[in-house]
Protein backbone atom coordinates (compact mmCIF):
# COMPACT_ATOMS: atom_id res chain seq x y z
CA UNK A 1 0.00 0.00 0.00
CA UNK A 2 1.51 3.33 -1.04
CA UNK A 3 1.93 5.88 1.71
CA UNK A 4 0.15 9.21 1.21
CA UNK A 5 2.15 12.36 0.59
CA UNK A 6 2.71 14.18 3.89
CA UNK A 7 1.14 17.58 4.32
CA UNK A 8 3.81 20.27 4.57
CA UNK A 9 4.53 21.65 8.01
CA UNK A 10 5.42 20.35 11.45
CA UNK A 11 2.45 17.97 11.53
CA UNK A 12 2.06 15.13 9.07
CA UNK A 13 -0.86 12.81 8.37
CA UNK A 14 1.17 9.73 9.28
CA UNK A 15 -0.42 9.50 12.73
CA UNK A 16 -4.09 10.48 12.36
CA UNK A 17 -5.03 8.31 15.34
CA UNK A 18 -3.76 11.02 17.67
CA UNK A 19 -6.33 12.72 19.85
CA UNK A 20 -6.74 16.19 18.31
CA UNK A 21 -8.04 14.98 14.93
CA UNK A 22 -10.67 12.62 16.31
CA UNK A 23 -11.72 14.81 19.22
CA UNK A 24 -12.12 17.79 16.89
CA UNK A 25 -14.23 15.63 14.59
CA UNK A 26 -16.40 14.45 17.48
CA UNK A 27 -17.07 17.95 18.76
CA UNK A 28 -17.99 19.20 15.29
CA UNK A 29 -20.30 16.22 14.79
CA UNK A 30 -22.07 16.65 18.13
CA UNK A 31 -22.52 20.33 17.28
CA UNK A 32 -24.12 19.29 13.99
CA UNK A 33 -26.41 16.90 15.88
CA UNK A 34 -27.59 19.77 18.08
CA UNK A 35 -27.98 22.05 15.07
CA UNK A 36 -30.05 19.45 13.24
CA UNK A 37 -32.34 18.89 16.21
CA UNK A 38 -32.71 22.65 16.65
CA UNK A 39 -33.50 23.32 13.00
CA UNK A 40 -36.20 20.67 13.09
CA UNK A 41 -38.14 22.90 15.48
CA UNK A 42 -38.44 25.75 12.93
CA UNK A 43 -38.51 23.96 9.58
CA UNK A 44 -42.29 24.21 9.14
CA UNK A 45 -43.06 26.91 6.63
CA UNK A 46 -39.39 27.84 6.31
CA UNK A 47 -37.26 28.40 3.25
CA UNK A 48 -35.81 25.80 0.92
CA UNK A 49 -32.35 26.96 2.00
CA UNK A 50 -32.76 25.81 5.61
CA UNK A 51 -34.37 22.53 4.52
CA UNK A 52 -31.48 21.94 2.12
CA UNK A 53 -28.91 22.67 4.83
CA UNK A 54 -30.78 20.38 7.24
CA UNK A 55 -30.81 17.54 4.70
CA UNK A 56 -27.12 18.04 3.93
CA UNK A 57 -26.22 17.72 7.61
CA UNK A 58 -28.44 14.67 8.06
CA UNK A 59 -26.81 13.10 5.04
CA UNK A 60 -23.53 12.57 6.85
CA UNK A 61 -23.43 13.54 10.52
CA UNK A 62 -24.80 10.30 11.99
CA UNK A 63 -22.96 8.05 9.50
CA UNK A 64 -19.73 9.82 10.44
CA UNK A 65 -20.41 9.50 14.17
CA UNK A 66 -21.29 5.83 13.82
CA UNK A 67 -18.21 5.19 11.71
CA UNK A 68 -16.01 6.66 14.46
CA UNK A 69 -17.89 4.55 17.01
CA UNK A 70 -16.94 1.48 15.03
CA UNK A 71 -13.34 2.62 14.63
CA UNK A 72 -12.92 2.93 18.39
CA UNK A 73 -14.63 -0.43 18.97
CA UNK A 74 -11.96 -2.36 17.05
CA UNK A 75 -10.42 -3.81 20.21
CA UNK A 76 -13.72 -4.94 21.70
CA UNK A 77 -13.62 -8.70 22.17
CA UNK A 78 -16.25 -9.17 24.84
CA UNK A 79 -13.89 -9.50 27.79
CA UNK A 80 -15.61 -9.15 31.18
CA UNK A 81 -14.01 -5.76 31.85
CA UNK A 82 -15.15 -4.51 28.44
CA UNK A 83 -18.67 -5.76 29.08
CA UNK A 84 -18.75 -3.96 32.42
CA UNK A 85 -17.63 -0.73 30.76
CA UNK A 86 -20.29 -1.20 28.10
CA UNK A 87 -22.95 -1.67 30.78
CA UNK A 88 -21.90 1.36 32.83
CA UNK A 89 -20.98 3.62 29.91
CA UNK A 90 -23.83 2.88 27.50
CA UNK A 91 -26.64 0.73 28.85
CA UNK A 92 -27.08 2.41 32.25
CA UNK A 93 -27.11 5.97 30.78
CA UNK A 94 -29.65 4.71 28.25
CA UNK A 95 -31.98 3.43 30.97
CA UNK A 96 -31.57 6.58 33.06
CA UNK A 97 -32.24 9.01 30.22
CA UNK A 98 -35.05 6.88 28.86
CA UNK A 99 -36.86 7.61 32.12
CA UNK A 100 -35.84 11.28 32.08
CA UNK A 101 -37.00 11.90 28.52
CA UNK A 102 -40.24 10.04 29.13
CA UNK A 103 -40.91 12.31 32.10
CA UNK A 104 -39.94 15.46 30.18
CA UNK A 105 -42.15 14.52 27.22
CA UNK A 106 -45.01 13.94 29.64
CA UNK A 107 -44.42 17.39 31.17
CA UNK A 108 -43.92 19.28 27.89
CA UNK A 109 -46.21 17.44 25.49
CA UNK A 110 -48.67 15.74 27.78
CA UNK A 111 -47.80 12.26 26.55
CA UNK A 112 -48.50 9.23 28.69
CA UNK A 113 -45.87 8.59 31.33
CA UNK A 114 -45.07 5.00 30.48
CA UNK A 115 -41.60 3.53 30.89
CA UNK A 116 -40.83 1.32 27.89
CA UNK A 117 -37.12 0.43 27.98
CA UNK A 118 -37.29 -1.52 24.74
CA UNK A 119 -38.76 1.44 22.82
CA UNK A 120 -36.20 4.28 22.86
CA UNK A 121 -37.49 7.80 23.39
CA UNK A 122 -36.17 10.63 21.22
CA UNK A 123 -32.36 10.62 20.96
CA UNK A 124 -31.90 7.65 23.29
CA UNK A 125 -32.09 5.39 20.25
CA UNK A 126 -28.38 5.89 19.56
CA UNK A 127 -27.31 4.48 22.92
CA UNK A 128 -29.24 1.26 22.57
CA UNK A 129 -28.06 0.94 18.96
CA UNK A 130 -24.46 1.49 20.07
CA UNK A 131 -24.90 -1.19 22.71
CA UNK A 132 -26.13 -3.67 20.09
CA UNK A 133 -23.44 -2.74 17.58
CA UNK A 134 -20.60 -3.03 20.06
CA UNK A 135 -21.81 -6.27 21.64
CA UNK A 136 -21.89 -7.82 18.15
CA UNK A 137 -18.39 -6.62 17.25
CA UNK A 138 -16.82 -10.11 17.61
CA UNK A 139 -19.29 -11.37 14.99
CA UNK A 140 -18.12 -8.84 12.40
CA UNK A 141 -14.53 -9.78 13.09
CA UNK A 142 -15.30 -13.46 12.56
CA UNK A 143 -16.92 -13.31 9.12
CA UNK A 144 -15.58 -12.56 5.66
CA UNK A 145 -16.71 -9.43 3.83
CA UNK A 146 -18.37 -7.92 6.92
CA UNK A 147 -19.13 -4.53 5.31
CA UNK A 148 -20.87 -6.19 2.38
CA UNK A 149 -22.83 -8.44 4.73
CA UNK A 150 -23.83 -5.47 6.92
CA UNK A 151 -24.94 -3.57 3.81
CA UNK A 152 -27.14 -6.46 2.71
CA UNK A 153 -28.67 -6.60 6.20
CA UNK A 154 -29.23 -2.84 6.13
CA UNK A 155 -31.02 -2.95 2.77
CA UNK A 156 -33.02 -6.02 3.75
CA UNK A 157 -34.20 -4.25 6.92
CA UNK A 158 -35.97 -1.67 4.77
CA UNK A 159 -37.74 -4.27 2.67
CA UNK A 160 -39.20 -6.22 5.58
CA UNK A 161 -41.52 -5.42 8.46
CA UNK A 162 -39.50 -4.78 11.62
CA UNK A 163 -40.81 -3.63 14.97
CA UNK A 164 -39.46 -0.54 16.73
CA UNK A 165 -38.11 -2.44 19.74
CA UNK A 166 -34.45 -1.64 20.49
CA UNK A 167 -34.58 0.89 17.64
CA UNK A 168 -34.06 -2.08 15.31
CA UNK A 169 -34.81 -0.24 12.04
CA UNK A 170 -32.12 2.36 12.72
CA UNK A 171 -29.81 -0.16 14.36
CA UNK A 172 -29.85 -2.34 11.26
CA UNK A 173 -30.00 0.40 8.62
CA UNK A 174 -27.05 2.32 10.06
CA UNK A 175 -25.11 -0.90 10.73
CA UNK A 176 -22.78 -0.67 7.68
CA UNK A 177 -21.22 2.52 9.01
CA UNK A 178 -20.30 0.89 12.29
CA UNK A 179 -18.88 -2.19 10.58
CA UNK A 180 -16.95 -0.01 8.14
CA UNK A 181 -15.44 1.80 11.12
CA UNK A 182 -14.33 -1.55 12.53
CA UNK A 183 -12.44 -2.25 9.31
CA UNK A 184 -10.66 1.10 9.11
CA UNK A 185 -7.05 1.60 10.16
CA UNK A 186 -4.98 4.74 10.79
CA UNK A 187 -3.59 4.64 7.27
CA UNK A 188 -7.08 4.98 5.83
CA UNK A 189 -7.57 8.25 7.68
CA UNK A 190 -4.06 9.31 6.64
CA UNK A 191 -5.16 9.22 3.02
CA UNK A 192 -7.66 11.97 3.81
CA UNK A 193 -5.00 14.26 5.25
CA UNK A 194 -3.57 15.38 1.93
CA UNK A 195 -3.95 18.60 -0.03
CA UNK A 196 -5.47 16.76 -2.97
CA UNK A 197 -8.19 15.34 -0.75
CA UNK A 198 -8.87 18.74 0.76
CA UNK A 199 -9.19 20.32 -2.66
CA UNK A 200 -11.90 17.78 -3.50
CA UNK A 201 -13.80 18.10 -0.21
CA UNK A 202 -15.13 21.64 -0.66
CA UNK A 203 -16.58 20.98 -4.17
CA UNK A 204 -18.20 17.80 -2.83
CA UNK A 205 -20.00 19.74 -0.09
CA UNK A 206 -20.92 22.54 -2.48
CA UNK A 207 -22.34 20.07 -4.98
CA UNK A 208 -24.26 18.18 -2.28
CA UNK A 209 -25.75 21.42 -0.95
CA UNK A 210 -26.80 22.44 -4.46
CA UNK A 211 -28.37 19.01 -4.96
CA UNK A 212 -30.16 19.25 -1.61
CA UNK A 213 -31.49 22.69 -2.54
CA UNK A 214 -32.68 21.42 -5.92
CA UNK A 215 -34.44 18.42 -4.35
CA UNK A 216 -35.86 20.39 -1.40
CA UNK A 217 -38.10 19.63 0.41
CA UNK A 218 -37.14 16.07 -0.52
CA UNK A 219 -35.83 13.67 0.60
CA UNK A 220 -38.11 13.41 3.59
CA UNK A 221 -36.80 12.99 7.11
CA UNK A 222 -37.85 9.35 7.01
CA UNK A 223 -35.27 8.62 4.30
CA UNK A 224 -32.47 10.30 6.22
CA UNK A 225 -33.31 9.08 9.73
CA UNK A 226 -33.39 5.45 8.55
CA UNK A 227 -36.28 4.40 10.74
CA UNK A 228 -38.91 3.17 8.25
CA UNK A 229 -39.06 0.76 5.35
CA UNK A 230 -40.17 1.08 1.75
CA UNK A 231 -43.87 0.70 2.61
CA UNK A 232 -43.97 3.78 4.81
CA UNK A 233 -41.98 5.67 2.16
CA UNK A 234 -44.57 4.77 -0.49
CA UNK A 235 -42.09 3.42 -3.03
CA UNK A 236 -41.57 0.03 -4.63
CA UNK A 237 -38.90 -2.30 -3.20
CA UNK A 238 -36.73 -1.83 -6.29
CA UNK A 239 -36.93 1.97 -6.11
CA UNK A 240 -36.24 1.81 -2.39
CA UNK A 241 -33.09 -0.26 -2.87
CA UNK A 242 -31.80 2.00 -5.64
CA UNK A 243 -32.38 5.16 -3.63
CA UNK A 244 -30.83 3.67 -0.51
CA UNK A 245 -27.70 2.76 -2.49
CA UNK A 246 -27.60 6.29 -3.88
CA UNK A 247 -27.87 7.68 -0.33
CA UNK A 248 -25.04 5.39 0.80
CA UNK A 249 -22.85 6.75 -1.99
CA UNK A 250 -23.61 10.39 -1.26
CA UNK A 251 -23.16 9.86 2.49
CA UNK A 252 -19.81 8.13 1.96
CA UNK A 253 -18.55 11.08 -0.10
CA UNK A 254 -19.75 13.55 2.51
CA UNK A 255 -18.28 11.59 5.44
CA UNK A 256 -14.90 11.39 3.69
CA UNK A 257 -15.04 15.07 2.80
CA UNK A 258 -15.96 16.05 6.35
CA UNK A 259 -13.07 14.06 7.82
CA UNK A 260 -10.76 15.62 5.27
CA UNK A 261 -11.68 19.12 6.45
CA UNK A 262 -11.46 18.41 10.20
CA UNK A 263 -8.51 20.31 11.75
CA UNK A 264 -5.75 18.02 12.99
CA UNK A 265 -4.24 20.44 15.51
CA UNK A 266 -5.12 20.94 19.15
CA UNK A 267 -7.76 23.66 19.52
CA UNK A 268 -10.21 24.94 22.12
CA UNK A 269 -12.74 22.36 20.97
CA UNK A 270 -10.37 19.38 21.23
CA UNK A 271 -10.91 18.76 24.96
CA UNK A 272 -14.66 19.17 24.54
CA UNK A 273 -14.69 16.49 21.85
CA UNK A 274 -13.59 13.90 24.41
CA UNK A 275 -16.89 14.15 26.35
CA UNK A 276 -19.55 14.06 23.64
CA UNK A 277 -21.94 11.90 25.62
CA UNK A 278 -22.74 14.86 27.90
CA UNK A 279 -23.94 17.33 25.25
CA UNK A 280 -25.62 14.54 23.30
CA UNK A 281 -27.81 13.42 26.19
CA UNK A 282 -28.39 16.85 27.72
CA UNK A 283 -29.05 19.10 24.72
CA UNK A 284 -32.38 17.41 24.06
CA UNK A 285 -33.57 18.47 27.51
CA UNK A 286 -32.80 22.10 26.67
CA UNK A 287 -34.78 21.75 23.45
CA UNK A 288 -37.78 20.42 25.35
CA UNK A 289 -37.57 23.29 27.85
CA UNK A 290 -37.41 25.79 24.97
CA UNK A 291 -40.41 24.08 23.38
CA UNK A 292 -42.35 24.38 26.62
CA UNK A 293 -41.43 28.08 26.85
CA UNK A 294 -42.69 28.76 23.32
CA UNK A 295 -39.31 29.87 22.00
CA UNK A 296 -39.43 28.21 18.59
CA UNK A 297 -42.53 29.93 17.13
CA UNK A 298 -40.92 33.28 17.95
CA UNK A 299 -37.63 32.34 16.27
CA UNK A 300 -39.53 31.02 13.27
CA UNK A 301 -41.23 34.37 12.83
CA UNK A 302 -37.87 36.13 12.88
CA UNK A 303 -36.85 34.35 9.69
CA UNK A 304 -33.11 34.12 8.86
CA UNK A 305 -32.18 36.16 11.93
CA UNK A 306 -34.02 33.66 14.13
CA UNK A 307 -32.28 30.76 12.40
CA UNK A 308 -28.85 32.30 12.95
CA UNK A 309 -29.64 33.03 16.60
CA UNK A 310 -30.91 29.51 17.18
CA UNK A 311 -27.82 28.05 15.49
CA UNK A 312 -25.48 30.11 17.64
CA UNK A 313 -27.34 29.11 20.79
CA UNK A 314 -27.23 25.43 19.81
CA UNK A 315 -23.47 25.42 19.27
CA UNK A 316 -22.93 27.45 22.44
CA UNK A 317 -25.07 25.00 24.39
CA UNK A 318 -22.97 22.07 23.17
CA UNK A 319 -19.82 23.82 24.35
CA UNK A 320 -21.42 24.72 27.70
CA UNK A 321 -22.71 21.20 28.30
CA UNK A 322 -19.18 19.87 27.74
CA UNK A 323 -17.58 22.02 30.44
CA UNK A 324 -16.27 20.58 33.73
CA UNK A 325 -18.92 22.22 35.98
CA UNK A 326 -21.80 20.76 33.97
CA UNK A 327 -20.11 17.37 33.82
CA UNK A 328 -19.52 17.39 37.57
CA UNK A 329 -23.17 18.18 38.19
CA UNK A 330 -24.59 15.58 35.81
CA UNK A 331 -21.95 12.83 36.12
CA UNK A 332 -24.16 10.54 38.28
CA UNK A 333 -26.65 10.47 35.38
CA UNK A 334 -24.29 10.37 32.41
CA UNK A 335 -21.51 8.28 33.96
CA UNK A 336 -23.25 6.10 36.54
CA UNK A 337 -21.51 3.33 38.42
CA UNK A 338 -22.65 -0.23 38.20
CA UNK A 339 -24.33 -1.33 41.44
CA UNK A 340 -21.76 -2.92 43.72
CA UNK A 341 -23.70 -6.16 43.91
CA UNK A 342 -23.23 -6.58 40.14
CA UNK A 343 -19.47 -6.06 40.16
CA UNK A 344 -17.03 -8.81 41.20
CA UNK A 345 -14.80 -7.99 44.15
CA UNK A 346 -11.96 -5.65 43.21
CA UNK A 347 -13.48 -4.66 39.88
CA UNK A 348 -15.59 -1.63 40.87
CA UNK A 349 -12.85 0.89 40.03
CA UNK A 350 -12.54 -0.52 36.53
CA UNK A 351 -16.06 0.55 35.60
CA UNK A 352 -16.43 3.74 37.59
CA UNK A 353 -16.76 6.80 35.49
CA UNK A 354 -16.99 4.96 32.22
CA UNK A 355 -13.32 4.15 31.76
CA UNK A 356 -12.22 3.98 28.12
CA UNK A 357 -11.77 0.78 26.20
CA UNK A 358 -8.22 -0.35 25.41
CA UNK A 359 -8.49 1.30 21.99
CA UNK A 360 -8.85 4.70 23.62
CA UNK A 361 -6.15 6.91 25.08
CA UNK A 362 -4.89 6.18 28.61
CA UNK A 363 -6.61 9.04 30.39
CA UNK A 364 -10.28 8.90 31.31
CA UNK A 365 -12.82 10.40 28.97
CA UNK A 366 -16.45 10.05 28.09
CA UNK A 367 -17.39 10.04 24.45
CA UNK A 368 -20.12 8.50 22.39
CA UNK A 369 -17.59 6.93 20.08
CA UNK A 370 -15.23 5.48 22.66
Amino acid sequence: MTSPTPHPGPRTPTAPDRRPFFDNAKFLLIALVALGHSWEQILTGHTHALRALHNLVYGFHMPAFILLSGYFSRNFTGRPDQIRRLLSGVLLPYLIFEVIYTAVNHWVRGTEFSITPTSPTYLCWFLIALFVWRITTPIWKAVRHPVLLATVISLAAGTTVIGKDLALPRTLMFLPWFVLGLRLRPEHFARLRTRAARRCAVPVFAGALALAYWLSPEPSDDWLSMDVGYGALHVSPVRYLLLRLALFTVSALLVASFLTLVPDRRMWLTALGAVTLYPYLLHGLLLRVAEYAGVFPVLREWGPAGTLLLSAIAVGAVALLSTPPVRALTRPLVEPRLPRWLVPDGKQGMVAGGAPTPSAAPEREKSLTR
